[in-house]
């Protein structure tokens, strides 16, 4: 595969082939299957293996280290096209890109030719160890401890929520070198840990909705990893290198949205069409196509924003407030068009044979994941003021 142009003709060719690649593999693989795999809560060991051929463990990873090098902007555009149909796949590659950028843009040069060739082949799998019993919003609050011994370090703790937990082998994990430090973030640090003696799985968490995504209860005790693993080879680093990760997660939830936003709008769109009370298709009761129109325009709105987010991040400018806005917009519509959908659907929304009831389940995490929205509109208002006074 020739290196791609992100200003040329040929990467929008590229694009276009992808998501054309994409749009027949969700409706031949990945439609039949969600009710079975989200009804059983059942991992999709062979839609992993699909995703592997595609290249999606790889997306965002640099063509130098075996990747796609796929830019924001389409690996946006390819999270809300799955997500149209089902959220939960997105997550098991969603997660390990994050992990993947936490290396590509704050790792030594040692440790992306080491690590990132293997996550592109999805080798490695897995995600980022952030959440804690304690401390999930508040990452200074964490409280595992990651202390020097000789060339290596002894990680002790509880990471919680964790995607990818239980079939992933690998997992970019935030500490405490110096627990002491004040304020706390200048003394964390980010280790990249595979899956051996002391690093195990606790449980595997039930959820409402999500399901078929592992979400996992991860112990570390005593665990000993290389000083070759420490992500940047420099303690103190670790918060940066999330935050940084943590934008590219920012806009794939956004993605997600808008996916949900949409799918929810066009399977409330044909049930319209279809069903009928007092003599004509629903759609034609004025009450439905108010819904409709909202359904839309949120769904519309979302995607611009998200396409505006990933466009700065292509860029390599700071997009926090961008990604704020994405994120917090596109995950209330969401839920949002969920609801509005479920009563489009009116008593067989109840019913999992539709897929509107399961949209339902999804939509509400995406207000909680990668930051809740509270936290969204914090930023978003943080930057505002702050930009104002450049």
């Amino acid at each position: 595969m020739n290196k791609l142009d992100f200003n040329g003709v040929e990467y929008k060719e590229m694009e276009t082939q992808i998501l054309d690649t994409i749009d027949r593999w969700v409706e031949k693989d990945v439609r039949p299957i969600a009710y079975h795999f989200d009804q059983l809560d059942e991992y999709p060991i062979e839609l992993v293996e699909q995703m592997k051929e595609l290249g999606l463990f790889g997306a965002t990873i640099s063509q130098d280290y075996g990747g796609l090098g796929l830019s924001a902007t389409t690996y946006a555009r390819i999270v809300s096209r799955i997500c149209e149909v089902w959220m939960a796949p997105t997550g098991i590659f969603n997660s390990h890109l994050i992990m993947a950028s936490c290396i590509q843009r704050g790792g030594t040069e040692a440790q992306k030719e080491r690590f990132l060739p293997r996550f592109a082949t999805g080798e490695l799998r897995g995600g980022i160890g952030l959440t804690e019993p304690d401390a999930g919003t508040d990452l200074q609050g964490i409280r595992m401890v990651a202390k020097k011994d000789g060339d290596a370090y002894i990680l002790n703790g509880t990471k919680t929520w964790i995607s990818n937990g239980v079939k992933g082998n690998c997992l970019a994990v935030l500490t405490k070198t110096d627990p002491t430090a004040s304020p706390a973030y200048k003394g964390m640090s980010l280790f990249l840990c595979e899956k051996s003696e002391g690093f195990t799985v606790g449980k595997k968490l039930k959820k409402l909705g999500y399901r078929s995504i592992d979400s996992a209860e991860l112990i570390f005790q005593d665990f000993r990893v290389s000083g070759d693993n420490l992500i940047g080879g420099e303690e103190g680093r670790g918060f940066a290198q999330v935050a940084g990760g943590l934008e590219l997660g920012r806009i794939n939830i956004a993605a997600r949205g808008v996916g949900m936003a949409v799918g929810a709008t066009k399977m409330s769109l044909a049930y319209a069409k279809d069903r009928k009370t007092f003599g004509k298709p629903i759609a034609q009761h004025q009450a439905i196509q108010l819904k409709l129109a909202e359904m839309s325009t949120r769904a519309e709105a979302s995607r611009l924003l998200v396409e505006q987010a990933a466009l700065k991040f292509d860029k390599g400018e700071r997009c926090d407030l961008e990604a704020g806005q994405a994120k917090f917009f596109a995950s209330e519509a969401a839920v949002q068009n969920s609801l509005d959908g479920m009563r489009v659907f009116g008593g067989y929304s109840y019913s999992p044979e539709y897929e509107i009831e399961r949209f339902y389940r999804d939509a509400p995490l995406l207000c909680i994941g990668e930051g809740t929205n509270e936290i969204q509109r914090i930023i978003i208002a943080k930057q505002m003021i702050a930009r104002s006074e450049c």
